[in-house]
């Protein structure tokens, strides 16, 4: 299965994998388990970027959609095409 996600959600994933990543190597544990709950929180924004870029690409893609529909309708009643 291939999910699409958007530009700004690859870039928290990105940054949430570097601060994962960044913590496994720390030796003090506090300072690594603030990065584990920062990275968690890009996470988060990850998933509410993706989920906020899809319901605006898809209201986009139904207004357009709408418009279209209108414009063919005007176009019928005007006496079809030309």
């Amino acid at each position: 299965m291939t999910i699409d996600i958007s530009r700004r959600a690859t870039e928290c994933l990105k940054t949430a994998h570097s601060l994962l990543r960044v913590a496994k190597t720390m030796t003090d544990q506090a300072i690594a388990y603030q990065l584990k709950v920062l990275a968690e929180n890009y996470e988060r924004r990850a998933e509410k970027a993706s989920r906020v870029d899809t319901e605006k690409a898809l209201a986009r893609a139904a207004a357009d959609a709408q418009s279209e529909a209108v414009l063919e309708n005007e176009v019928m009643l005007e006496g079809g095409w030309t």
